[in-house]
């Protein structure tokens, strides 16, 4: 039998107590002048289940010698105190039934009454079902969640997003009102995924927030309109990096503002700089650094790998930060065929790294498809599948990329050997060989057999 059918009753009798006009001991005068509301409620449920009111009544309770006990909670909506009293003795509420902006109330109401658990599930459902409203409300989440040390999972959001995803603020409805010291810390970051003059632009946007009376053309500003907006960003300009910008953006973004400048910045020299035909632009990082538990290559051949899966030019930015899950390692798990089926069948979306003996050659491929055991070595069809070389691992220009041109070949099944990349990659235990038959051409010079010093295979994930 199912105990839990009995629990509706329960809750329908606790609502009942609450809202039982004869039994009462304990008045609740909540909010402030004109808008006041009285609420009753008995003293043996508050008492176990809110640290705070637990405090209050103990106070209360020797002061009254016994008479009704009455507590003023004036920092708290009666609305919002309305849905954490059914709460408090039901166990139950539907967030899904409130605003986001409501539930941010309950969140801090909560708080105040010492009421972990509910704190606790809010800011679970917060992340789980209204990350894009906190995102594009991000002022308000971060001070919410700053000036309250048990919001500690909402402080964890906002520290993710502004590490991994400060463009998202730039984006937030209210980004104009972040605090000077949050805009500081996100100019400064290596993974602002925009152009060094939309950072310009969004400094400046938020310069020109602080004083909304002054024009946003600075064609029109006054002396005291250049000082006042200098004032407002002096602290940001150092983390702009002025040299990222090309001549035109220099030109026609910066040059109306150079009386914002500070003289330390040298901006004769800046012009000096832009004026000369030779220049060379250094783009502002605009990618994640990959973390991946490897022996064999780094974060930044991660990176390069990430941009064959989607196809892109070494030269674009990665549109998604992949995550290299680790399935297979040689030394740990064994080099035999037997175990890479054990561990890789089945698994879809696969790279194989091989680091060949006596050098600092690495091998590899991608397997967009599944991996199957075979007693025939059937094929397995892809049109997506690569295979690579780096000569040198230290030297991450020094690669060779071969994608599948007979996608009927792609993937070599068969027992007993390892991962194969149709008759072009084979790895059979330690030992592996490289060949010409169904990629572009062959990623290593020799034909001849090699033998594998390491091995992993990674999974790809979103």
């Amino acid at each position: 039998m199912d105990d839990n059918n009995l629990l509706p009753k329960l809750f329908q009798n606790l609502l009942e107590i609450l809202n039982d006009e004869e039994y009462y001991d304990v008045t609740i005068e909540v909010g402030n002048d004109p808008y006041i509301k009285i609420f009753r409620a008995h003293m043996v449920i508050l008492h176990y289940r809110s640290t705070y009111l637990r405090r209050m009544l103990s106070t209360n309770k020797k002061n009254n010698d016994g008479a009704l006990v009455h507590i003023k909670l004036p920092n708290i909506l009666p609305e919002i105190f309305q849905i954490i009293l059914r709460y408090i003795y039901s166990g139950r509420i539907s967030l899904e039934e409130y605003d986001t902006s409501d539930i941010i109330k309950i969140l801090i109401a909560g708080s105040e009454l010492g009421l972990q658990e509910l704190i606790t599930y809010i800011q679970s459902f917060l992340i789980k079902t209204k990350a894009n409203w906190m995102e594009q409300n991000f002022n308000l989440i971060y001070q919410t969640c700053f000036e309250n040390d048990s919001f500690l999972e909402l402080q964890n959001f906002c520290t993710n997003l502004t590490s991994e995803e400060p463009d998202k603020i730039f984006k937030s409805l209210n980004f104009a009102s972040i605090p000077e010291k949050l805009l500081i810390t996100i100019i400064q970051s290596d993974n602002l995924q925009m152009e060094e003059i939309q950072v310009w632009n969004h400094v400046l946007k938020w310069g020109l927030a602080q004083n909304p009376e002054i024009s946003s053309d600075p064609a029109n500003f006054s002396k005291e309109d250049f000082k006042t907006l200098k004032n407002n960003v002096r602290q940001c300009i150092p983390f702009i990096r002025f040299h990222n910008l090309s001549s035109e953006e220099f030109s026609d973004k910066v040059l109306p503002y150079r009386k914002i400048l500070p003289k330390d910045l040298l901006y004769e020299d800046l012009l000096k700089y832009f004026m000369n035909p030779n220049k060379k632009s250094k783009p502002r990082m605009s990618t994640k650094e990959i973390n991946i538990d490897s022996k064999i290559i780094t974060s930044q051949h991660a990176e390069l790998i990430s941009k064959w899966i989607d196809r892109l030019k070494i030269t674009d930015e990665i549109k998604t930060a992949y995550k290299f899950n680790l399935l297979l390692r040689g030394s740990r798990d064994g080099f035999t065929p037997e175990k890479f089926h054990e561990i890789c069948d089945n698994q879809f979306r696969t790279i194989t790294i091989i680091k060949v003996k006596d050098s600092n050659e690495i091998l590899g491929g991608y397997n967009p498809i599944k991996w199957e055991s075979n007693d025939a070595g059937n094929y397995g069809t892809t049109n997506d599948s690569f295979i690579f070389s780096f000569k040198n691992s230290d030297d991450i220009e020094s690669y060779i990329l071969r994608r599948v041109e007979n996608e009927n070949f792609a993937i070599h099944n068969y027992r007993e050997v390892g991962p194969a990349f149709g008759d072009d990659l084979i790895l059979i235990s330690d030992v592996g060989i490289c060949d010409y038959m169904y990629y572009e051409k062959q990623i290593r010079e020799s034909t001849e057999f090699f033998s594998g010093e390491e091995y992993e295979v990674f999974q790809i994930l979103n």
